[in-house]
């Protein structure tokens, strides 16, 4: 099965609160595509990744206040070409990201 999944189902069992964070679309280039998701657990915990790294540290924090508010929010990360080549990236893209408390 998948592992955010499990991770999210077992948290439930143990009566903890969680959100899932959910890339629904790409434009032009992006590190991971559609259907990738992560999960934060209200005591901190993490699965899985949206970004590979570059973009965590705030959808965690989104995550959390989602945990807290129970409202979804709808993200969008991106860069520029010109910004991407000056820090090594080959091309630009956007992100959007769909975050939500998981009320199993």
């Amino acid at each position: 099965m998948n592992p955010v999944v499990d991770k999210v189902a077992g948290w439930s069992k143990e009566g903890k609160k969680s959100a899932l964070a959910t890339v629904v679309k790409v434009e032009r280039s992006g590190p991971l595509g559609p259907g990738t998701s992560m999960a934060i657990s209200e005591d901190g915990q993490v699965v899985g990744s949206v970004s590979g790294g570059c973009v965590e540290p705030a959808v965690y924090e989104e995550a959390m206040m989602a945990i807290e508010s129970g409202k979804p929010k709808l993200l969008s990360y991106g860069i520029s070409d010109d910004e991407a080549f000056g820090v090594g990236l080959t091309c630009g893209g956007i992100i959007h990201i769909f975050v939500e408390r998981v009320d199993w």
